[in-house]
């Protein structure tokens, strides 16, 4: 398919109609051409189970989770980084899109940038274009995430210069090398920050008798979570339901149990970036050995992965200073300049 934004900007004058998404299992972030980000909310919907009808998107639908009635329920409309639920999906993203076009007064229908894991299927591509479409788009393209996060980051991806970035989301983890705007090794796994949630669920029934729901899991992560031993360790509550005796418990957890709950999501990752290595070329991985790693994405945060990745590849590795945005960031920067980085884009 052509591009078509020579024809989209003629004149200084027309309100801005271009607009990237980062469809992520956990957020989704949108960015206007000339705007930035402007908004940022959980890809969370709720939907009355007899009609289907929706009853909050986003933020408002993320309070829900683990609360609603029987006859609400609270999901999450993409899995491991792709559309599980075509339907909610759609109405995700026509509300997230209609919400941008009516606060911009778009004047036509946007031209959309999606970011999408590098190891999507052409049906899972096929979804996330009519997905777009239906919500209002005019025009589709698609970039691979690790990409947009090495552009994010600042990385020169169009010399012949080795990058490697790893983008740990919600769903996935992507890991790329990357030269002459291409990426010439990659690996995608779908292990990201719902299995570390998981891993955290499991331990508490098995070590405490207690089940606890997903957000409290994400908060025991972010707070005390770590992959290394840290200096200041932490404790914290951890509350839920006694699987014994059914009656609400509190009960106080440790950050290295917490570290070694999340062990092996965080070991798969570690493993997925040594065969990402193993299948570089030569010259390239000279490159990474001087330029070293560029972390992204939310699971980037967690204390001391980037140690533990330095310690297992023996290579640099650095933490971008805003790891959650920096593929709608690098999305964004396609769109500022599109004839440097048309290559990367797909339809």
């Amino acid at each position: 398919m052509p591009m078509r934004w020579g024809r989209l900007r003629l004149g200084n004058f027309l309100p801005a109609n271009e607009i990237a998404v980062d469809l992520g299992t956990s957020n989704t972030l949108i960015y206007v051409r000339g705007q930035g980000i402007v908004l940022n909310e959980p890809s969370v919907v709720a939907v009355e189970k007899a009609t289907g009808k929706v009853k909050g998107i986003g933020l408002e639908a993320k309070r829900m989770l683990g609360r609603t009635p029987e006859g609400i329920v609270a999901v999450r409309p993409l899995k491991d980084g792709v559309i599980a639920d075509f339907d909610v999906t759609e109405k995700m993203l026509r509300y997230f899109l209609s919400t941008i076009i009516q606060k911009h007064f778009f004047r036509v229908k946007p031209l959309v940038v999606v970011c999408v894991p590098s190891g999507i299927t052409e049906v899972e591509r096929r979804a996330v274009r009519d997905s777009a479409h239906s919500a209002g788009a005019k025009e589709v393209y698609m970039v691979a995430e690790p990409m947009a996060a090495a552009i994010g980051v600042g990385l020169p991806v169009e010399t012949p210069t080795g990058n490697m970035a790893i983008d740990i989301g919600g769903g996935t983890t992507e890991i790329a090398v990357i030269a002459l705007s291409g990426i010439v090794s990659d690996t995608s796994i779908r292990t990201g920050g719902d299995e570390m949630d998981q891993s955290i669920v499991q331990f508490m029934r098995k070590n405490y008798n207690l089940l606890i729901g997903e957000p409290t899991a994400e908060a025991i992560k972010i707070h005390i979570g770590s992959a290394v031993p840290m200096k200041d360790e932490k404790e914290m509550e951890a509350k839920g339901r006694d699987l014994v005796s059914g009656i609400p418990k509190v009960v106080r957890v440790h950050s290295s149990e917490i570290r070694e709950a999340m062990q092996e999501p965080i070991q798969q990752i570690i493993d997925a970036v040594r065969r990402s290595l193993e299948i570089t070329p030569p010259e390239l991985a000279s490159d990474i050995v001087d330029r070293g790693i560029v972390m992204a994405g939310g699971g980037s945060l967690i204390r001391g992965v980037d140690v533990l990745l330095s310690q297992e590849t023996a290579l640099p590795v650095r933490v971008d200073e805003d790891p959650l945005t920096c593929v709608v960031r690098g999305t964004g920067r396609i769109l500022e300049d599109p004839q440097k980085y048309r290559s990367v884009l797909t339809t």
